[in-house]
């Protein structure tokens, strides 16, 4: 492949050859043989990169590849960081819980409301610390490189492995992701087939906890809030050096819980939605424009995987029996999903389009 020093050559020589060939009192046609010099650059240009199959979308994803490459590449080393921060913010709530919001509660609340904090706090936590561990964790799900018996749909072109379905290709992870939904950075790991379910279980209580946190601490949190205040009129009121602290600690905790519950909870609420659907993030889009094709056709979009809103919510969890919302759901389970991530049973019709 010529280097780009070739390329320079080349266009010195032909300005050298230009610069010539016009007579000293003809350079006021310089702009026309400068005409000439761009056209055959671009004849030039054209001839070496030209290809009859390149469109927009073609040139803006060349013209993006290096920042998709950037953004890859520094997600894949910051979800370390990311990773860091969710565990020191979560400690630090943690914390504060123990050393301030416990002794108010002992302090003032009637003995039953003081169990059920107890009971309610611990267990939240629990689970926080179990499904966020196991997402992160736990693989995804990757297909087998070797040939074998199971369906495929499509061939990855950047794996060149064979491609199951409802398998994507992650560019952060570089691999093929069974029932891929996204890539969290949060996790510094993939979401699939294998742990999608302790995913969405840790952001619901993570959400549930910052929830309980918020509401709880409010009253805490306006006493607080009005003392730092009253520190500013003159005289301040006589606080100590722990009590400044305790107030700034409550008012911090307080940000964060209301603004994580919130921000967070939406993305539980969107997700709840998908699996309510029976499909992944990025079934989404993929949905959404064969939903939209087919309506152009005069048919409906059928969703392939979709099984009803409640078995949906029973495959996703692994429910087979009643008990099991309760030992699989409400309490630290690591039962593997159904399926294999391979197959799937679809529902009784066999076809995803049906005429209107």
């Amino acid at each position: 492949m010529r280097s780009w020093r070739w390329f320079l050559s080349r266009v010195m020589r032909l300005f050298l050859r230009w610069f010539r060939l016009c007579p000293r009192r003809g350079r006021r046609k310089r702009p026309s043989r400068l005409q000439d010099l761009w056209n055959y650059g671009t004849v030039l240009l054209k001839s070496l990169y030209f290809n009859v199959l390149t469109n927009s979308d073609t040139v803006m994803d060349c013209v993006f590849e290096p920042i998709y490459w950037l953004v890859d590449n520094m997600t894949r080393w910051f979800g370390v960081v990311f990773v860091s921060l969710v565990i020191a913010l979560t400690s630090s709530i943690v914390i504060i819980v123990y050393l301030c919001v416990l002794p108010i509660i002992f302090s003032s609340y009637p003995v039953h409301w003081i169990l059920w904090h107890l009971f309610y706090g611990h267990w939240n936590l629990l689970m926080i610390v179990f499904h966020y561990y196991k997402a992160t964790t736990t693989c995804p799900g990757f297909p087998p490189q070797e040939k074998s018996d199971i369906p495929t749909v499509t061939i990855c072109k950047k794996c060149i492995v064979p491609k199951p379905a409802r398998t994507h290709h992650c560019s952060i992870c570089s691999r093929c992701i069974l029932k891929m939904d996204h890539h969290c950075p949060w996790l510094n790991n993939c979401v699939g087939h294998f742990n999608h379910r302790y995913f969405f279980s840790f952001c619901l209580f993570m959400t549930m906890g910052c929830i309980y946190c918020s509401i709880s601490a409010k009253d805490m949190f306006l006493d607080a809030y009005n003392a730092v205040e009253s520190s500013y009129q003159t005289p301040p009121p006589a606080f100590t050096h722990q009590e400044r602290m305790v107030h700034k600690s409550l008012i911090y905790l307080w940000v964060l819980t209301s603004s994580v519950s919130v921000a967070l909870g939406a993305l539980t609420l969107w997700h709840a939605a998908l699996i309510t659907r029976g499909e992944t993030s990025v079934e989404r889009h993929i949905n959404r424009k064969e939903r939209k094709r087919l309506r152009m056709k005069g048919k409906a979009f059928r969703n392939p995987y979709h099984h009803g809103r409640i078995n949906n919510w029973k495959i996703f969890f692994g429910v087979e029996k009643q008990s099991d919302w309760l030992t699989r759901v409400l309490m630290p389970s690591s039962h593997l999903p159904r399926g294999d991530g391979l197959m799937w049973d679809c529902p009784a019709y066999k076809n995803n389009t049906v005429a209107i």
